[in-house]
C-alpha cells in the first residue's frame, strides 16, 4: 500500500486535488471514478515498485486528458450536463456513443508513442498503456497483443487478431514503422489521423440525428393523433345527416384506415426494409445504392466530400508513414465507405502497376472533383504528393464544415415545417367544422 497525490476533476467540473491510500496507480484511478472525480494526474508519495513505464505512462495519460480528443474536463463537462434529456443532449450522446471505441484507440495510440519516444521499449511500454485504458473490450485486447509481443511475435502481427480496433490501415502503418524503425513516429502520426476521422465521423453524425430524432418524434405525435384523438372526435359528426368538408372527411378515411391496418402497414414496412437490406448486400445492390447516394441533392455531394477527405488524408499518412504507393492504393478503397468510388480507386491502382500516374485514372473516372486530380497531379510533378493531399483533406475538410452547417440550418426549419404544417392541418380539420356545428344542428 502506497500513499498518491493526484489531480482530477469532479462531477461539477472543478479541479480537485488531494492524497489517497492505494495498490497502484491504476486503484487510484478506480476508486477515485467511484466517487466521481475523473483523474487526470497521479504521483507516488510513498511506496516502492514504481517503475519508469508506469510514470511515464500517467504523464501520457494527462496530456492525451487535456488534448483535444477528450479526456477528464470533457467527461466531467459531460456529467454536469442537466438531467433533464433535451434533443441537443441526445444528439451529443449519440456522437459520443458512436466514436466511443476509436477515441480509446486514438488516446491508446498517443500514450504508446510517448512512452516509445522517452526510450521504454515496446513490451513495457504495452503494459502500461493497457492500465490507462478505461474501454473494458479494448483494454483486453491490448493485453492480448502485450503477451504476443512479449513471446517475440511483432506488433503489426499481434494486432491482424483484433480487426474490431484495429483496421488494415493501422497494421499495415505500424508495419511500415518497424520496417523502418520509425515506430514512434507512425503511432503518432496514426494518434492524429483517429483523431480527425473521429472529428469527421462527429461532424456528420451530429448533422444526421438532429433530423432524424425530429423526423421519429413528428412521426409519433403525428400517428397518436391519427390514431387515437381523430377518431374520437369524428366520434361528434356520427350522429349529423350533414355532409363535412372533404378535407375532414379525408382525414376521418385516413385515421380509420391507419386504427384497423396500422399492423399491416408495419408488417408491410418490416418486409421491405428486410428485402432491402438483403439486396443492398448483394455486390450489385450496393453499388447501385451508393451509386443512388451520390445522386442525392446536397446529400450526394455530401458525400463525395466526405470519401475524397478520407481518400486524400489517408493515403497521405500511409505514404508519410513508409507504406508503398501500390499497397497504400489498396487499403485506401476500403475506407471511402462507397462501392462507387472504391472502383474508380481499384481502377487507377491497376493503372499504377502499369506505370500511369495516380491523377490520370481519378480525371478518366469523372468521380472525383477536378480541383482534387490536378492538386495530385501537381504534387507528383514536384515530388510532395503527400503534402499536397494533406492540403487537399484540410481545404475539404473546411468545405465539409460549411456544408454541414449549411445542411443543418435548412434541415431543422425544414423539419418544423413539416411537422406544424401536418399539425396544424389536422386541427384545421376537426376544428372548422366544428366551429360550423350551429350549421349541422340546423
Amino acid at each position: 500500500m502506497a500513499v498518491f497525490a493526484y489531480t482530477g476533476v469532479n462531477d461539477k467540473g472543478r479541479t480537485v486535488r488531494g492524497t489517497i491510500d492505494a495498490d497502484s496507480e491504476k486503484s487510484v484511478r478506480q476508486l477515485l471514478r467511484k466517487q466521481g472525480v475523473y483523474v487526470e494526474e497521479t504521483r507516488a508519495l510513498a511506496g516502492d515498485g514504481k517503475k519508469a513505464a508506469s510514470a511515464a505512462a500517467a504523464a501520457a495519460s494527462s496530456a492525451a486528458a487535456k488534448s483535444k480528443i477528450g479526456g477528464a474536463r470533457a467527461l466531467a463537462a459531460l456529467g454536469a450536463v442537466s438531467s433533464t434529456p433535451t434533443i441537443e443532449a441526445i444528439v451529443s450522446a449519440i456522437k459520443k456513443a458512436a466514436s466511443s471505441a476509436q477515441r480509446h484507440v486514438a488516446v491508446a495510440t498517443r500514450q504508446l508513442a510517448t512512452l516509445l519516444k522517452a526510450g521504454i521499449p515496446l513490451p513495457e511500454a504495452l503494459s502500461a498503456v493497457t492500465e490507462q485504458i478505461d474501454h473494458k473490450e479494448l483494454q483486453a485486447a491490448f493485453e492480448l497483443v502485450g503477451t504476443k509481443v512479449r513471446e517475440g511475435i511483432s506488433f503489426a502481427k499481434a494486432l491482424e487478431e483484433h480487426p474490431n480496433f484495429f483496421e488494415p490501415l493501422f497494421i499495415n502503418m505500424v508495419a511500415a514503422g518497424e520496417a523502418s524503425g520509425n515506430l514512434e513516429g507512425v503511432l503518432a502520426r496514426l494518434a492524429e489521423f483517429i483523431e480527425a476521422q473521429v472529428k469527421l465521423k462527429g461532424k456528420i453524425t451530429g448533422a444526421m440525428a438532429y433530423p432524424a430524432f425530429m423526423a421519429m418524434f413528428g412521426s409519433l405525435i403525428i400517428g397518436v393523433l391519427m390514431v387515437v384523438v381523430v377518431p374520437k372526435v369524428s366520434a361528434i359528426f356520427s350522429d349529423f345527416q350533414k355532409t363535412l368538408p372533404w378535407y375532414t372527411e379525408l382525414l376521418i378515411a385516413v385515421s380509420g384506415f391507419l386504427g384497423r391496418w396500422w399492423w399491416l402497414l408495419m408488417l408491410l414496412a418490416m418486409v421491405g426494409l428486410g428485402f432491402f437490406i438483403r439486396w443492398k448486400r448483394t455486390p450489385e445492390g450496393a453499388y447501385r445504392w451508393d451509386e443512388i447516394v451520390l445522386r442525392l441533392p446536397m446529400f450526394g455531394e455530401l458525400a463525395k466530400l466526405v470519401a475524397v477527405t478520407r481518400f486524400t488524408r489517408t493515403l497521405a499518412t500511409l505514404l508519410a508513414s513508409g507504406v508503398q504507393l501500390v499497397k497504400a492504393m489498396e487499403i485506401v478503397k476500403n475506407v471511402l465507405g462507397n462501392r462507387v468510388l472504391e472502383a474508380v480507386v481499384t481502377d487507377a491502382t491497376v493503372s499504377i502497376k502499369e506505370g500511369e500516374s495516380i491523377s490520370e485514372p481519378l480525371k478518366r473516372s469523372g468521380r472525383f472533383p477536378k480541383l482534387v486530380v490536378q492538386m495530385i497531379a501537381i504534387g507528383e510533378r514536384s515530388g510532395d504528393l503527400e503534402g499536397m493531399l494533406v492540403a487537399v483533406s484540410d481545404n475539404y475538410d473546411g468545405i465539409i464544415d460549411a456544408r454541414v452547417t449549411l445542411l443543418t440550418s435548412m434541415l431543422e426549419p425544414m423539419m418544423i415545417a413539416a411537422m406544424g404544417g401536418t399539425a396544424a392541418a389536422v386541427a384545421f380539420s376537426i376544428l372548422m367544422p366544428l366551429m360550423q356545428l350551429n350549421e349541422f344542428v340546423q
